[in-house]
């Protein structure tokens, strides 16, 4: 999957990433310019085997950040990167506390509800747990999949732990005995790329998936409530192509129980409400960007935070007005964090430009049964044909060919075939 941008926000704290490295700041007051940045490529590495278990050269890592996350009450962060390392920080103050290694390339982490862990999820399918009190020790492996995991997400009350793959499967199983699966989740037709337990509603699951469908979910018996397909929601004038809807990013506001979707490669963010009662997901309207939008994250008192490929212009600030979200002309946090973004814009020129981060997951179907049944008919006309020229030539009663009459011949497929003629046997005396 390609890398792009990211952004986090927790409890006033706001990170952006890019490449090997990323920013850290507060949204607290527009007054404090307190900062902290980190490279990944300055971090402790272990020294890796030069060939795998298959004799090829291993790959070396370019450290560039792969996923990261806050824990719930923001006072931990931590990532992985492409040189298999998770690397674990306290945010108050910022400090690294650890660099583990880990078995494979990770495509999600996430904490637990006790914060007492951090689960990382990696390419191959598999799940482990590092404990967050005891920065230095190895992880273990908790579940897996058959299938490459594309995200994670643990219910509120740390009962249990959802893992999404690639093969259209939602698993939710017991955090305490992972082995334990308590349902699955399955309705979608491609991969599973987001998923996301609403937190005040904590019954509740969202996801979104490579065939373009965001659905809401009773996850712990598995029922589907809603499924709203996203490509139905593209304004008229919007150009119509074949790009299929995937979503990258999936955010929430508890005070509208609002849903923000930003979808794969389109400058455009979909705002959806939760409707409890109804138990439906209600479209409101489209926030159209003229960059390519990286992520979007909500903060509960400033709004929703986008991220664009804009170096003018790296943040957009919307707020709910008059019924209608609406980017922000003026505001001293904004400033106060673009210019930082700015300043700093070169950890960022590496996701410039970068392709779809799932285009590599859909699935290709190949038809080859049009080219079996093909080859079949002409198989089964040769052997037709071959018996055909075997009854045309089949010997008489002196042991010479015999040859088919003229009316046969005209009518027997294969007739084109010459046959040799029986000598005539003459009745008349000799001479």
């Amino acid at each position: 999957m390609a890398n792009s941008a990211g952004l986090s926000l927790c409890r006033q704290m706001l990170v952006v990433r890019g490449g090997c490295r990323f920013l850290a700041t507060t949204i607290a007051n527009s007054d404090d310019d307190s900062l902290f940045m980190y490279d990944c490529s300055t971090a402790e590495k272990k020294p890796q085997e030069t060939k795998g278990e298959d004799g090829q050269p291993v790959e070396k890592g370019s450290d560039t950040i792969l996923a990261s996350t806050f824990s719930e009450s923001g006072s931990y962060f931590a990532l992985t990167d492409d040189s298999k390392r998770l690397i674990l920080f306290r945010t108050n103050p910022w400090q690294c506390l650890s660099v583990r290694a880990v078995v494979r390339r990770c495509t999600a982490l996430t904490f637990t509800a006790s914060e007492e862990k951090v689960l990382v999820a990696d390419k191959s399918g598999d799940v482990y747990s590092f404990s967050v009190l005891e920065p230095q020790g190895c992880g273990q492996l908790e579940l897996g999949h058959l299938s490459m995991l594309l995200d994670m997400a643990v219910s509120p009350d740390g009962r249990f732990v959802l893992t999404a793959d690639r093969d259209e499967k939602i698993r939710v199983s017991w955090l305490a005995a992972p082995h334990s699966i308590e349902s699955f989740c399955l309705g979608h037709t491609e991969f599973v790329s987001r998923i996301f337990v609403v937190p005040d509603h904590p019954e509740l699951l969202l996801s979104t998936s490579g065939d373009g469908t965001l659905r809401l979910w009773e996850y712990q018996s598995g029922r589907e409530l809603h499924c709203c397909l996203v490509t139905n929601l593209q304004e008229p004038d919007a150009p119509q192509d074949e790009k299929r809807f995937a979503a990258s990013r999936i955010t929430y506001c508890r005070q509208d129980s609002c849903i923000a979707l930003l979808c794969d490669s389109i400058p455009v963010v979909y705002i959806f409400q939760l409707d409890v009662p109804r138990q439906q997901l209600v479209y409101k309207q489209q926030l159209s960007f003229q960059h390519r939008v990286w992520d979007v994250a909500y903060e509960e008192t400033q709004g929703l935070w986008v991220l664009q490929d804009s170096r003018e212009v790296p943040l957009v600030l919307c707020q709910p007005m008059q019924g209608q979200w609406q980017p922000v002309s003026e505001n001293d946090l904004l400033n106060k964090v673009s210019a930082h973004l700015r300043g700093n814009w070169a950890m960022l020129e590496g996701s410039t430009g970068v392709g779809d981060s799932f285009s590599s997951l859909y699935k290709t179907t190949f038809d080859n049964m049009t080219t079996y049944l093909k080859k079949k008919e002409e198989r089964l006309q040769q052997q037709l044909e071959k018996r055909q020229r075997r009854k045309s030539l089949q010997p008489g009663p002196n042991g010479h060919t015999k040859k088919l009459k003229s009316s046969d011949a005209s009518s027997a497929p294969g007739s084109e075939l010459t046959a040799w003629e029986e000598p005539a046997v003459s009745t008349s005396p000799r001479c």
